[in-house]
Formats: structure tokens, C-alpha cells, sequence
């Protein structure tokens, strides 16, 4: 005879330790699950209780403390449901990342993580142990087995789930965005699915949490690797999967499946919801920024309008004499069409004084880049005072390609707390622009047509100092994501010596971007987390083929 389990998903965005919050949005999504849905288990992602990633609150012993009364607390509210949750296990001496199933003060299953993450932007063996054993439970016939995000990577956890009676598996995750993980993570659970023959479900969270978007995308995979239902990315929601148990197994029935998301919406989407999260998890009553009728703050502050609404953001336009009336015109524009606050403060007379008060230091000296960054440092001063004194938080506009090679100026416009761009390449950037224009005009089209410039010096143009960013781009991404060597970047059709240049400059400028703000990460490689070179290094990018030695 057939029997059902209804399944309620909660994708839900949690705070990383906010565990009192945490926990009384567990219990409020459970209480609808129950009243609204009729579920009869309800599943929340990995370490739902403390949120991911926690770090080294781990080692906190207030934490531990608060995650023991979280789980009473849950175990004593929560009535007529089965609910599913993740939280770190404290054991002598040992954490372990678990979760269990509560249903009216009982334990039905408790499962330790078996496979954990030492790569990228995961270190989960500098907290956890590694669980052995697998955990299967029965709801309403059918068995289901547990497993927590890292574990369906692999094949072993999932098949000694199968040997020990699962009829489906339920993944619950804190998996973080980029721009291939949905596609990999449904790849993924192919395998794991064509290797045991049963169904999965798959809940993760959303959410910003520091450098790390959480996109969701939570969904359901039948035993023959069908897609029987798909959350949308990047929105919260409690969604409904019935599972059918059957004479010849556990069938999970077709539900709305979200279309999967282009690279720019899907990319734009996580900038916002990264920018929208740092802002308010930190209580920021706004943001201010410069604008200086480029395209990278042009997108920023459009990101920044679509995070958290036009009337708390402030812009700044800084004129010098080298600044165009063109910028100047396209500032304002935007921040009319934008509807944000906007202010025009001239730095001639800040700079002027601080070359006056140089002059009898540094002497007759011939102009360079000196004068260049005094500009960005009175910018960056006076966003920075603003910022101080109305409390709101400073963004900067810097994008991956400037990073890499160091085309900013510290203390100048790589001041501020925030730099939502700080992953996207500049060819992303102009991708972006045109992606938000297309849902409604928000950039003028002459910030994306016109020719870029730092517009430190007359007539300077990015190109003055980079290779276009055509080649630019694909240099920094063979080498910054796929770690490929010169002779390989050179085999793309790249001149050596502009590769080798280029690696040259991304190595001298480590000491900046460890200074540099946090900013989203969307790629599978960000400055950042997963980003470890050395400051201090003596290695050298072989000019030569070294095959032709």
C-alpha cells in the first residue's frame, strides 16, 4: 500500500551567531510548516542553529552554551511535527557538525557529518571531527537517511546510507553561490543518485554572510536523476515535497521547478543580496559612496539602491580638474534617475594644501603617481568623514580586474567597509550594466559606452597603463582560478611577456589586497578566503618556455 511524507523545505536566510534569532525563526517556520502545509517533517539547512559559516565562534564556550539551550528549547516547543536541523555537537573534547530529527521532545535520528571540506573557501577540519556511521529514520513508513552538504561529494556516505535501509536521502547544506554551483551541485547529485538508485532533497540556505552569498536552490531529484522540483534562487521560502512511498520505491511527486538563472541575473542577484545582507545584519542605517560617472560606481550604486532602497543611499561626486564635464553630467544624471542623495564636493583646495604642505619635504620633484593618489586619499578622506559622522557604512567600487594588478590607491578609493564588486572582473561589470539596464534604465548609456579612465591625469585613459580588458581578463582568470602557468596562458593565444607582466603585477600587489574591504564572492576563486599568497615572495614567472630550454 502506498504512503505518504510530506516534506516541508525551508530555505531560509540565518544569522551566523544569532542563535536566539535563529532559533525563533526555526520554531516560527515550523509552526507554519504544521498549520500551513500539514508537513509532516520540516528540514532546515546545515548548522541552521548557529549559522554558517561560524568560524572560530566554535571555540566559544558561550556558543556552545547557547546552541544546548537552542536545542531544549526546540525539543519542547515544537509538537505534531518532525523537524530537521542542523547545529555543532559538543562531545568531550571534539565538535562535530550534525543534525537530528525531533518530534515531540523524542529523537528520532542524530547524523555527524562524514566528509568535511579542507578546500577553497572551507576549512571545517580545522573545527570538526569526522563522523563514521549513517543514520536512517522512519516517518510514516518510508526510511530516509541524513546527510549534511560535503557528504553527497563523495560517494560513501550516501551509499552506506542505502545499506542501511534508506529509501531516500535528504541533504541539508550551507553551500555557498557561484557562478557554476547550481549547475555542479544537480551534477553532482546525478552521480550520487545513478550510484544508489534512490531520490534526494536537497535544502540550502540564502543569504549573505561576509564575503559568502547563499543562493538556495534547494530541489528534489528523483531515483532516476529527474528534477521534480526547484526552489527559486535567492529568496527565502518554505516549499512542499511529497514524498510516495511505493512497492517499488520512494517516489518524490512534481512540484514547480524555478528555471535556472543566467550567468548575469544570477550573478547580479547574489551582489544584491550579499550587499543587502552585510548592510542590515550589521545595522547600518544607509550607505554613502563615491560616484564618479564610471561604470563600476555607476553599478554599485545601483546594486546598492536595489539592496536596500534608494532613500538610504548617498552619493558623492568629487571633481578635480582632470575631472570631464561628461562624468560630471552622468553622476548626476544617474543619481537623479536613481532617486538617491547626492553631493558635489570639489577636492582642488584639499589637495592644493596637501601639496603645499609637501613641498617643503619632497622639494622640485617631477609629477607622478604620488599626485595621483593624493587625489583618490582626499576622496577617500572625505567619504570616509562623511561615513564617521552620519553612521553610514562607505563602499567602494572596485572591480577584480584592479585588484588583481593593483590599479587602486590604498587609503584612497580602496577605503571603505564594503566592496560588492571586489570578485567581478571589469568585462563582468559592463555585463552587469547592460543586465540591470534591461529590467529598467538605472546607468546612463554613455557610463557603459565610453572608454574607461581613472581621470587622475589629463587625458588618461585605463589603457594608458593595463592591456585591454579583453585580454586583461582571461590572463587573470587562468591564473587566478585555474592556477595555469605562463606556458599554458601563452597557448590561449597571449603574448608572454604581457602575461608574464600582468602575473608580476598580480603578485606585487598581495599587500594591498590584504588591506582591501570584503566584498562578495562570485567566482570560483575570490580574493579573499580562498585567496592565500604570500605578501613577501621571491618566486619568479619564468619569462622563457621552459620547454625550450
Amino acid at each position: 500500500m502506498d504512503h505518504n511524507v510530506k516534506v516541508a523545505l525551508a530555505q531560509v536566510d540565518l544569522a551566523v551567531g544569532d542563535v536566539a534569532g535563529n532559533t525563533g525563526k526555526i520554531i516560527a517556520y515550523v509552526n507554519r510548516a504544521r498549520a500551513e502545509l500539514g508537513a509532516d517533517l520540516v528540514v532546515f539547512p546545515e548548522l541552521s542553529i548557529c549559522g554558517y559559516p561560524p568560524e572560530d565562534l566554535l571555540f566559544h564556550v558561550g556558543l556552545r552554551y547557547k546552541v544546548e539551550n537552542a536545542i531544549a528549547e526546540i525539543r519542547e516547543k515544537v509538537a505534531g511535527i518532525a523537524v530537521l536541523i542542523g547545529y555543532p555537537e559538543y562531545h568531550q573534547n571534539q565538535i562535530f557538525n550534525v543534525c537530528s530529527v525531533f518530534q515531540d521532545g523524542e529523537v528520532l535520528a542524530h547524523y555527524r557529518k562524514q566528509s568535511l571540506p579542507n578546500y577553497s573557501v572551507f576549512d571545517e577540519e580545522r573545527y570538526f571531527t569526522r563522523g563514521k556511521e549513517a543514520s536512517v529514520f522512519t516517518i510514516n513508513g518510508v526510511r530516509i537517511g541524513l546527510n549534511i552538504c560535503e557528504d553527497v561529494w563523495g560517494p560513501a556516505p550516501m551509499a552506506s546510507n542505502r545499506s542501511a535501509g534508506a529509501e531516500c536521502v535528504i541533504a541539508i547544506n550551507g553551500s555557498p553561490y557561484d557562478i557554476r554551483s547550481q549547475m555542479n551541485r544537480e551534477a553532482q547529485l546525478r552521480l550520487r543518485v545513478a550510484e544508489v538508485q534512490i531520490p534526494v532533497i536537497y535544502v540550502n540556505m540564502v543569504g549573505g554572510q561576509d564575503e559568502l552569498v547563499f543562493d538556495g536552490g534547494s530541489f528534489a531529484m528523483s531515483a532516476q536523476g529527474e528534477i521534480r522540483f526547484r526552489a527559486p534562487a535567492f529568496e527565502e521560502g518554505l516549499h512542499e515535497i511529497v514524498l510516495r512511498g511505493t512497492a517499488t520505491g520512494v517516489v518524490p511527486h512534481a512540484g514547480d521547478c524555478a528555471a535556472l538563472l543566467d550567468t548575469e541575473a544570477s550573478v547580479y542577484k547574489a551582489l544584491v543580496t550579499g550587499t543587502r545582507d552585510y548592510i542590515t545584519k550589521h545595522g547600518f542605517p544607509g550607505v554613502i559612496l563615491g560616484l564618479s560617472g564610471g561604470i563600476d560606481s555607476a553599478l554599485v550604486a545601483t546594486i546598492a539602491c536595489d539592496a536596500i532602497g534608494a532613500d538610504r543611499v548617498r552619493a558623492v561626486m568629487m571633481p578635480f580638474r582632470y575631472t570631464s564635464n561628461m562624468s560630471q553630467e552622468d553622476a548626476a544624471r544617474q543619481a537623479a534617475v536613481l532617486g538617491i542623495g547626492y553631493d558635489v564636493i570639489p577636492i582642488e583646495p584639499m589637495y592644493e594644501a596637501t601639496i603645499a604642505q609637501l613641498d617643503p619635504v619632497l622639494g622640485e620633484r617631477e609629477p607622478d603617481a604620488t599626485e595621483e593618489n593624493i587625489q583618490a586619499r582626499c576622496r577617500g578622506l572625505l567619504l570616509m568623514a562623511i561615513s564617521n559622522k552620519t553612521g553610514r557604512m562607505l563602499l567602494t567600487t572596485g572591480n577584480k580586474s584592479e585588484m588583481a594588478v593593483g590599479y587602486a590607491t590604498l587609503y584612497g578609493d580602496m577605503a571603505g567597509g564594503f566592496a560588492p564588486i571586489k570578485d567581478c572582473s571589469k568585462s563582468l561589470v559592463y555585463r552587469l550594466a547592460r543586465y540591470r539596464n534591461s529590467l529598467s534604465e538605472a546607468i546612463p548609456e554613455r557610463v557603459i559606452t565610453r572608454e574607461p579612465s581613472a581621470e587622475l591625469r589629463p587625458d588618461q585613459k585605463d589603457s594608458d597603463s593595463l592591456p585591454d580588458y579583453g585580454t586583461l581578463d582571461p590572463i587573470l582568470e587562468a591564473f587566478i582560478e585555474e592556477d595555469l602557468p605562463v606556458s599554458e596562458i601563452t597557448k590561449r593565444g597571449f603574448d608572454r611577456d604581457t602575461v608574464v607582466r600582468i602575473l608580476e603585477m598580480v603578485k606585487r600587489n598581495e599587500y594591498k589586497r590584504r588591506q582591501a574591504p570584503p566584498g562578495i564572492r562570485i567566482s570560483g576563486r575570490a580574493f579573499g578566503r580562498d585567496w592565500r599568497y604570500p605578501i613577501t615572495s621571491g618566486y619568479q614567472f619564468p619569462h622563457q618556455d621552459p620547454s625550450k630550454r
